[in-house]
């Protein structure tokens, strides 16, 4: 009987196919660039028509007062929910909806949706919008031949994971939809290749620091005083200390690539002297010494590390340059910081979908840590749900990058899976 229903829900998907390609370069179409937050209403209002004939209850929710929230552009979230024949367990399918910019370098239509060589182009393709896809088609076919199932499955598309969660997830966890007693089991399709399970992150710290100096005419520097040559001075330190400590520390978590078993620091952006002027603008600069200089690091941190020691690494590094710099003066801001998670390999969802993986693949997964957050930060921290994994269709690789696009057969497996995880949990 259970490979009767596999196979059904395997044929169900597989019947899909077609309307899964659409699906994905439908979702491609509408551009929910972040920032600024473009379109999010347009894309929940329309999941939520499609949602909604196949039998879901929908809620639209408005992250109000969330970070980047505002009338211009609101941050909407969907939660779309579909109630068994009986009590039990509720599966939900998480999916971010926000894209980042395009870039350059594209070959074709980055919101065009273009089908060729069994692939799906456009930016979001595999993050994750291919995910998302995959997900409902998953819940669909399973609704389809299992029309006894109880319990409930859940199917979300939220706002600004790619800027920290906070109009998304944060805000839905706050509001207690993935509080545990009615959300059981999660799963988030994060292009982590469709034969892999991600069990959680690293850590990260975005700090912005600022050194500190004098304005004077650019003509007589000397009696000003370079917040540019300081921070100089500061990067020459980053480079000769921290980053040499960074690339000593390992971690047992098995995170990919292999370059992120290690702590790694990344310089975001270095703004210094005259802020830059506006697009058009034909003038010259003013001749000045430079104030101020800034510079955003992001820290990735391993589960090993704790997160005070992290920060004391470079208000050590500073120090040392203030040793021997005279006049030197800086500060510290701290922007963000997420505490690494991992869920345990023994939880229920991970094993589900481990098997689920077996059966459709015929080979056992990987089990994997991905080196950047995302939003199992706040269902793990706020919503107090540990049942969460990422698995979904795609190349981690191919996410931000010009050409981005996820595999048409890598979505239907990746869905596959997904329909077999519903019919354990919620139909044996």
């Amino acid at each position: 009987m259970s490979e009767d229903l596999d196979k059904r829900l395997s044929a169900e998907v597989e019947a899909r196919r077609d309307n899964l390609v659409a699906l994905c370069a439908d979702l491609i179409r509408i551009p929910t660039l972040n920032p600024p937050g473009l379109n999010y209403r347009e894309i929940c209002d329309f999941l939520a028509a499609r949602l909604e004939r196949a039998g879901f209850a929908v809620d639209l929710i408005r992250a109000a007062a969330a970070p980047a929230d505002s009338d211009r552009h609101p941050r909407w979230n969907l939660v779309a929910r579909h109630g068994g024949a009986g009590p039990g367990d509720c599966v939900h399918f998480n999916a971010h909806h926000d894209v980042v910019e395009v870039g350059h370098g594209w070959s074709v239509d980055p919101f065009g949706g273009v089908v060729k060589d069994g692939r799906v182009y456009g930016r979001g393709a595999c993050d994750m919008k291919g995910g998302l896809a995959a997900a409902v088609i998953a819940a669909e076919a399973f609704i389809t031949a299992c029309p006894g199932y109880r319990g409930a499955i859940e199917i979300s598309a939220t706002a600004d994971e790619e800027s920290g969660g906070y109009g998304g997830v944060a805000y839905l966890a706050e509001q207690g939809w993935f509080a545990p007693e009615r959300v059981q089991h999660v799963i988030i399709p994060e292009p982590l290749n469709k034969d892999r399970i991600c069990l959680g992150h690293r850590g990260v710290w975005w700090a912005e620091v600022e050194t500190k100096g004098r304005i004077a005419h650019g003509s007589m520097p000397f009696l000003g005083d370079s917040a540019i040559r300081h921070m100089g001075a500061v990067l020459e330190e980053m480079e000769a200390t921290l980053y040499p400590l960074l690339a000593s520390k390992h971690t047992a978590m098995p995170v990919v690539p292999e370059g992120a078993r290690q702590s790694t620091l990344n310089i975001n952006a270095i703004h210094g002297g005259e802020p830059e002027q506006e697009p058009g603008y034909t003038g010259l600069p003013a001749p000045c010494v430079a104030d101020r200089c800034r510079i955003v690091l992001d820290r990735r941190f391993l589960i090993e590390e704790d997160i005070a020691e992290v920060k004391a690494e470079v208000t050590a590094m500073m120090e040392r340059v203030k040793a021997r710099r005279p006049a030197f003066d800086y500060e510290i801001r701290d922007l963000f910081e997420v505490q690494p998670t991992m869920t345990e390999r023994d939880a229920p969802v991970v094993r589900t979908v481990a098997r689920a993986i077996e059966k459709v693949l015929a080979k056992a997964p990987e089990f994997v840590v991905s080196p950047g957050t995302y939003d199992q930060k706040h269902i793990d921290r706020i919503g107090k749900l540990h049942n969460c994994i990422a698995y979904g269709p795609g190349i981690l690789d191919l996410a931000h990058q010009p050409d981005e696009w996820v595999g048409i057969d890598d979505m239907v497996d990746s869905a596959k899976v997904m329909a077999l995880t519903l019919a354990e949990l919620l139909a044996r």
